[in-house]
């Protein structure tokens, strides 16, 4: 719960206006404006540029769209914050839309392992019967008890359904936060038990850690069957997007609560802390969009020939000596990947 902090005179109150800002603008704070303003639109005409590759370079198909969505995190959160900056009262709903963004990024992330072993069909042929460790991070990451899950068509829909309902349910929590705010019983940052801030919040983080659970369930199967699509490396930007944006921003609020973070004219301790946690998410995504744009930069090609990778071969033998020498399976077309 927030701590009642004497807080110096001056510090209550909303954030400054745009207007406000240009008018107390110094030299430094116009030069801090202008290179993380210039690190946006870099950032983002970066990711233009990757949309134009993906859509002239590869093949149509579900997984180009995962990319285009996956990929568009980083500059996205860059443009919200970047916005944020400029018009500080704009910041509520700027965190909201790069929430409900990166949270539809977490469901795309799970469908893009899946297209990776190319498609739904060929994924519960590679991983039918195998079974799944559900004992992971972040919610049962200390239930070392639980049983492992065989991998099936039901099982996979399950896995999609924790993802989707975060993708659903936090833009609902965030439209309600929205009408609530224009009514005055929504206020940002405000932890009080008779509060709607509180109880959208745990509802709202609740849904995204349990998206979170099935991503670990299927990467831990997918590191290494999909190492050659570097899948680990995708994985660990998807999860440096999290961290960035939810818990940096969970910790400079808990310094503002404190009384750590303290106003500074025009800004308050809130505006103030909100500010800090744009210009970081600035630089920060702008490294992320070049980062990422070195493993997405990738040319598939539709090979029907090709047929399952080794480890899918090395299944089918198996099933084939348990068969009697036939594969009642039929192995689906594959996608195969060089590099550019």
């Amino acid at each position: 719960m927030e701590q009642n902090v004497i807080q110096p005179p001056g510090c209550e109150g909303y954030p400054p206006t745009a207007e406000q800002i240009l008018h107390n603008i110094d030299i430094p704070t116009s030069t801090l404006y202008g290179v993380l303003t210039m690190m946006t639109v870099l950032g983002n005409l970066v990711y233009l540029e990757e949309i134009v590759y993906l859509l002239s370079k590869t093949p149509f198909s579900y997984k180009r769209t995962t990319y285009i969505w996956i990929t568009g995190a980083p500059p996205v959160i860059a443009a919200t914050s970047c916005i944020g900056l400029w018009i500080p009262r704009s910041t509520m709903f700027t965190d909201f839309t790069a929430s409900i963004y990166f949270t539809i990024c977490i469901h795309k992330f799970l469908v893009m392992m899946v297209e990776e072993y190319g498609g739904e069909e060929a994924f519960i042929h590679r991983l039918h019967g195998v079974p799944m460790k559900i004992s992971t991070g972040p919610c049962c990451c200390c239930c070392l008890c639980l049983p492992n899950i065989p991998m099936s068509r039901k099982t996979l829909t399950v896995l999609k359904s924790g993802t989707l309902q975060a993708a659903l349910l936090r833009p609902i929590l965030l439209f309600f936060a929205t009408v609530l705010w224009t009514n005055g019983n929504y206020e940002q940052g405000k932890m009080k038990v008779d509060g709607a801030f509180l109880w959208i919040t745990i509802l709202s983080v609740a849904a995204f850690i349990l998206s979170l659970w099935p991503i670990g369930i299927l990467f831990n199967q997918a590191k290494s069957n999909l190492s050659s699509h570097n899948i680990v490396p995708k994985f660990a930007l998807n999860q440096s997007v999290l961290i960035l944006t939810q818990a940096q921003g969970g910790i400079i609020n808990l310094l503002v609560s404190t009384g750590t973070i303290v106003c500074a004219a025009p800004f308050s301790a809130r505006a103030r802390g909100a500010f800090m946690h744009q210009q970081l998410l600035v630089m920060e995504m702008f490294i992320l969009i070049l980062v990422s744009r070195c493993y997405y930069r990738r040319q598939y090609h539709l090979n029907t020939e090709e047929g399952c990778p080794p480890q899918c071969q090395e299944q089918d033998k198996l099933k084939s000596h348990a068969n009697g020498g036939v594969v009642l399976l039929t192995k689906p077309v594959m996608v195969s990947q060089q590099k550019v």
